[in-house]
């Protein structure tokens, strides 16, 4: 492979705000301070890409509005040279989230505004122009206009997955862990049209209907081979992925199943694990434009995401690859 990865979707401005815990309805919690950083799909796996291997072409495709956060997002892709922002439209109001994140426990909680990101739509993706060898495209569920019905398909993401994969681009999905019926609805018709999936093991199991936590929070490892069958069933045509805080797994069409633990980190080390299941997909796709084995793809996937979680934004505390793997196996 030599054309790139294409990353496109969701393009937002995270506005972080650190607080002691989440509050219940009507209690009040202290913000002890702040920051903001570029989010959603595109920029998250854009720029992990970019900083992993200044030498990969990478493309966005997105809409950001004329707008501060607009030009906020466009400055940050452009510090990096291998980064085409040519298929990046602008329109409408910027996409924006407020983060929510407790200190140390790194838990989260989101409140997004969709913006410019409902407008993307089959009609913004032009593969003749965009010539990558991997789409990875999401997050499904949060964008208005790729998860509507389609004339001729279940949704219009159907029809952009398709259309990608007859012009001999491999393609890749992500989804949000969104309460509801609209799993069902929505993800499982797209993933007939993809050659990777790799999601969290919540998301799995709101796909695939398999429970893989226990009452008590705990991981359901025996479950974890089924779900990743099922998901391989629905129709994804080459890696399954799940993970999670405490490991990954996945399966290869025709193969065995993997599993791998999560790399060891220190404690304080989190400082928000805002994005870090992009991280740990760009690390996946990252794997499969180089042709890696699965269990190595995970592996170091794995320290990919742990290196993540010492950012306030997904890809802040990413850096070439060789250099992060070091300095991981370093804390091991």
């Amino acid at each position: 492979m030599q054309k790139g990865i294409a990353i496109a979707g969701s393009l937002i401005v995270d506005y972080v705000k650190y607080i002691n815990s989440y509050p219940a309805p009507q209690a009040l919690t202290t913000i002890s301070a702040m920051d903001r950083s570029v989010g959603g799909l595109a920029c998250n796996c854009g720029l992990a890409l970019a900083k992993l291997d200044p030498s990969l072409p990478v493309k966005i495709i997105g809409i950001v509005g004329h707008d501060e956060a607009g030009e906020y997002i466009m400055s940050q892709f452009m510090e990096h040279k291998n980064i085409d922002v040519t298929h990046v439209l602008r329109q409408g109001s910027t996409s924006y989230t407020d983060v929510m994140s407790e200190l140390g426990t790194g838990r989260r909680t989101f409140f997004t505004y969709n913006g410019a990101n409902s407008l993307l739509a089959p009609e913004h993706f032009d593969f003749i122009s965009i010539g990558a060898d991997i789409l990875h495209i999401g997050y499904i569920l949060l964008l208005d206009a790729l998860d509507a019905p389609d004339p001729d398909y279940p949704t219009a993401m159907c029809r952009v997955l398709d259309a990608a994969q007859k012009a001999g681009i491999l393609t890749s999905v992500d989804v949000v862990s969104e309460e509801g019926e609209r799993f069902r609805e929505l993800v499982p018709p797209a993933l007939k049209y993809v050659d990777f999936c790799c999601i969290n093991e919540y998301e799995a199991s709101r796909t695939t209907g398999i429970p893989l936590r226990g009452a008590g929070g705990e991981v359901l490892v025996e479950n974890l081979p089924e779900a990743c069958r099922m998901l391989m069933d629905i129709g994804v045509r080459r890696w399954v992925v799940l993970h999670m805080p405490e490991m990954a797994c996945g399966l290869v069409r025709g193969g065995e199943y993997v599993q791998t633990p999560s790399w060891k980190i220190p404690d304080g080390f989190i400082k928000s694990s805002v994005g870090a299941g992009d991280a740990f997909a760009s690390a996946v796709l990252y794997g499969a434009y180089h042709g890696w084995p699965l269990e190595r793809a995970i592996h170091v996937a794995g320290a990919v995401a742990a290196c993540s979680l010492s950012g306030a934004g997904a890809s802040d505390a990413i850096k070439p690859l060789p250099e992060l793997l070091d300095e991981m196996g370093r804390l091991q």
